[in-house]
């Protein structure tokens, strides 16, 4: 693609980095095939290309208006047109750009602005969160159905062992998961532990990754958020810590590009690097100690039938993608097919939120294929597809590592099989 920045642009790394990824693309028009909202809206302005014509024109120095900011909100930023796209064209970094530079010309309503500050405020802090989520989940049989439907049940998280092994790898407990599903970070807890490898929580870390943040144009709050992390971590690397495990895959592909977030920070450039090369889903763990793992398995519990949703993070941010399938069948279960897994549920962070009606479609249609087998219950990777899902069905909704903890067999001999203490 032939692009012809306007001066305000040309010299800025913004531009510079856009204009690299403008000039990948040949507009073949094969990323709009996979592209949820295109499939949705059928408006060529709500498919990449689109989009990408709609970057260029801002950046080239065209008139922005509100129009241009709708059709890039509308972006799920889910990727699936990365995976799809035969020329490589890096389409997340381009539509963060896009959207910041619009969001600088355009602006937002109050009431736009309000809603998008309540969101990272309400989020961003784990104890104003939690206290909200309790006092719905105590009103939630008065609330109407839609609305008690988006409050999901509480959970209890089980037992966390304490750190006793060589091994340690953090587990970032992010935002909302440990008030929401709790279980989730512990189940990963006690599977590392099974196969000798301590999960460490650490105080000052374990809050938002800065996707939040960054997604809602507020890149120097979530360039704080970043700083905050890689500070909290930093001494534990320094000891020998030998991954940071993220159980949300939203979560895990923001902390995998921390090297790239702050590549223009100074002070902080080799640290986020460093961070990002620990940084990994949990799936990667599993499949690299599965040799561990594979004898602790119990297969006399009785299949589960199961539908598998692949978060777009997954599958298309960290380009994983049937390890987790493989692991359901290695632990005994019925893994059910399903159509169109490469398309987004519609959760996608705050989406479902700002964009309602588009979210709501996409569940829909993601419930209608998930359940077409009538599954015992839906798996997945991430706590935002999680939450998302379950609000639509009554089929239970789980994390794949829920499923593994539980397979595992955790007598005593086992254990002792599988763990390595620390002796002083």
């Amino acid at each position: 693609m032939q692009t012809n920045l306007s001066p305000e642009y040309r010299d800025t790394r913004e531009g510079r980095e856009a204009d690299a990824i403008l000039r990948a693309c040949v507009h073949c028009g094969f990323c709009t095939a996979t592209c949820p909202t295109y499939q949705l809206l059928g408006d060529e302005l709500d498919g990449p290309r689109g989009r990408i014509y709609l970057i260029k024109e801002v950046l080239e120095g065209a008139p922005v208006t509100a129009k241009t900011q709708l059709h890039l909100d509308r972006c799920l930023t889910c990727r699936a047109c990365e995976t799809t796209c035969p020329s490589g064209v890096q389409y997340g970094r381009l539509i963060d750009i896009g959207r910041n530079l619009v969001d600088a010309k355009v602006g937002r309503t109050a009431g736009a602005a309000a809603k998008r500050w309540s969101l990272r405020r309400g989020l961003l802090s784990k104890t104003l969160f939690a206290t909200a989520l309790t006092m719905g989940r105590m009103v939630k049989g008065l609330l109407p159905r839609e609305l008690g439907d988006r409050i999901p049940a509480g959970g209890r998280a089980g037992e966390w062992p304490a750190p006793r092994h060589a091994r340690k790898m953090i587990i970032m407990e992010g935002c909302v998961q440990p008030a929401l599903k709790p279980g989730i970070d512990a189940a990963a807890a006690r599977v590392l532990d099974r196969i000798g490898i301590s999960a460490l929580r650490i105080a000052g870390g374990g809050g938002c990754c800065g996707a939040l943040s960054h997604h809602l144009s507020a890149e120097d709050e979530a360039r704080a958020i970043v700083r905050r992390n890689i500070d909290a971590w930093w001494p534990h690397v320094h000891h020998g810590l030998e991954a940071i495990v993220v159980t949300a895959s939203g979560c895990g592909v923001m902390v995998k590009d921390y090297g790239h977030f702050l590549a223009h920070d100074a002070a902080y450039a080799a640290k986020a690097k460093k961070i990002a090369e620990l940084t990994r889903d949990p799936i990667e763990i599993v499949t690299a100690e599965w040799r561990k793992i594979a004898p602790m398995i119990a297969l006399d519990q009785g299949p589960e039938r199961i539908a598998f949703h692949p978060p777009c993070t997954l599958q298309h941010g960290m380009r994983i993608r049937g390890q987790v399938e493989e692991i359901l069948l290695a632990i005994g279960h019925s893994l059910l097919p399903v159509a169109d897994t490469h398309l987004c549920c519609g959760s996608a962070g705050t989406y479902s939120m700002l964009q309602p009606v588009l979210a709501n479609q996409l569940k829909a249609n993601k419930l209608r294929a998930l359940e077409a087998l009538r599954p015992e219950v839906i798996v997945s990777a991430n706590i935002g597809c999680m939450t998302h899902l379950e609000s639509g069905t009554r089929t239970p909704v789980k994390h794949w590592i829920e499923l593994l903890d539980r397979r595992m067999i955790t007598t005593s001999r086992s254990a002792a099989r599988s763990a390595t203490p620390v002796h002083d």
